[in-house]
């Protein structure tokens, strides 16, 4: 278990791309290309910012993966997370992606998840950026998740603890404007990755913080199942570590 306690959210980021970058790095040096998944929220802003301007990147040899995305969500809604990578991610990049995949959460969305898994399962991945939700989960895994499936890309219900938080952070004006469903990676292709860069700030995350590496692995707190991957690396700052025993 790799833990990094941060004082601000900016040296969390800065970090956690800095760490994310060694891996893509690395990957290129060694296959010639880089495959990697990218998460989207607000806990992704610093991270982001900083991974867009990491040195010595040739992105033309990095194909992107996506994490999730909100079914029946059109792209111009301010909420989209393909909006969202898009905005902050593909079009901030020095040079175009040799792919981008993104998650599209209209029209047949089983038919849509069909076409991702196919493609993903040819794309061995090297790095995963994710979170932790306040109610522990990781993607849109929300408790009890899905531990078992194979399948790389799910159509999942989101409950209203996962709901209010997209409240709480502003992407919705009410309640009853956040999706009830989203298409998401599943646990099992998110463990797939060979490093996993773990970013969580504030301390509206600290209880989750708590669960996920203090409590049980358990598919109640979702994102507790990083604890088993070895090459988890999480970064945190002071209000998302607060409550952990041992930092």
């Amino acid at each position: 278990m790799n833990l990094n306690v941060f004082r601000s959210k900016e040296e969390m980021g800065a970090a956690a791309a800095a760490k994310g970058a060694e891996y893509i790095r690395k990957a290129i040096a060694d296959h010639g290309e880089a495959n990697i998944i990218v998460a989207t929220g607000a806990s992704q802003f610093e991270m982001m910012s900083s991974m867009v301007k990491a040195d010595n990147i040739d992105w033309t040899k990095v194909t992107m993966f996506h994490l999730d995305e909100y079914v029946g969500l059109p792209e111009s809604h301010p909420a989209s997370f393909r909006k969202y990578l898009k905005e902050r991610f593909e079009q901030q990049l020095p040079t175009a992606l040799k792919a981008a995949y993104y998650v599209n959460g209209e029209g047949d969305v089983v038919q849509n998840c069909l076409k991702l898994d196919e493609i993903i399962q040819k794309h061995p991945i090297d790095v995963v950026f994710v979170g932790i939700g306040e109610n522990g989960h990781l993607a849109f895994n929300d408790p009890p998740a899905d531990f078992e499936t194979e399948k790389p890309y799910l159509v999942v219900e989101l409950d209203e603890a996962c709901r209010n938080q997209q409240l709480g952070e502003g992407w919705f004006p009410t309640l009853e404007d956040v999706p009830k469903k989203a298409i998401s990676m599943s646990v099992k292709q998110i463990m797939k990755s060979k490093a996993i860069i773990n970013t969580v700030p504030d301390e509206r995350k600290a209880q989750a913080v708590k669960g996920t590496f203090e409590g049980e692995i358990s598919n109640m707190c979702p994102a507790s199942i990083l604890r088993q991957h070895p090459e988890c690396h999480t970064f945190l700052d002071e209000g998302s570590a607060s409550l952990l025993n041992s930092r």
